[in-house]
């Protein structure tokens, strides 16, 4: 049999097990997200000014952000989470690149250069590199849980894709508590913070995942 044939096959005989991967994401990502909701509330809870920040477009820009990263997120996993590897899967994050650099524009354009340190650094910066993290480990678990139904092209590349969406999970957690909402603080230190998150998912995917 040659080695085309033979993948074909492996790929035919792991359908079933791909399409209930695609199907079972979103309760994985739902249990994770329980728990690390608990979590959330038992360590940090809702800024007590939630809904007088709802009406500034910072705070509302920083949700769509999160939101758009986690839809993103979403995507990207599900798709490298197949046996055949979507090609340039990287580019499926470009709007959110793209909103994040207007967001930024905008904030350099509307604020004195002054300020623009005090707007980057926030008052928060260590609690968002160690809230994200920690709130993103149950999902990351039950993520890869469902991932090891499937079959991905690349187990270490599924599993960032893992880390990036239980990070991206935890930031829409954190930025509810996160007094921070400059686009400045926003795309430097959730992104920081994700880092690490979307490291370990691909650790532990290029182990837990080959099939």
């Amino acid at each position: 049999m040659k080695t085309e044939d033979l993948v074909a096959a492996l790929v035919a005989d792991r359908a079933p097990s791909g399409r209930w991967f695609a199907r079972g994401l979103v309760p994985a990502l739902l249990a994770g997200g329980a728990l690390s909701l608990g979590l959330f509330f038992a360590g940090l809870g809702v800024r007590k000014d939630f809904g007088a920040a709802l009406s500034t477009w910072r705070f509302d820009l920083k949700l769509v952000l999160v939101l758009l990263a986690l839809v993103l997120a979403f995507g990207l996993c599900r798709a490298l989470g197949r046996p055949v590897a979507p090609s340039h899967p990287g580019r499926r994050l470009l709007p959110l690149v793209a909103l994040a650099a207007a967001a930024v524009a905008i904030e350099l354009l509307v604020v004195p250069p002054v300020f623009w340190e005090t707007r980057l650094v926030g008052s928060n910066a260590l609690i968002c590199l160690t809230a994200i993290p920690v709130l993103a480990l149950a999902p990351l678990a039950t993520v890869l849980v469902a991932l090891r139904s499937a079959a991905p092209a690349s187990p270490t590349l599924a599993g960032a894709a893992a880390g990036l969406l239980a990070a991206t999970a935890a930031a829409l957690l954190y930025a509810l508590h996160c007094f921070d909402d400059s686009p400045l603080f926003v795309a430097t230190w959730y992104t920081l913070a994700a880092i690490p998150v979307v490291a370990i998912g691909a650790i532990a995917g290029r182990r837990l995942l080959r099939w």
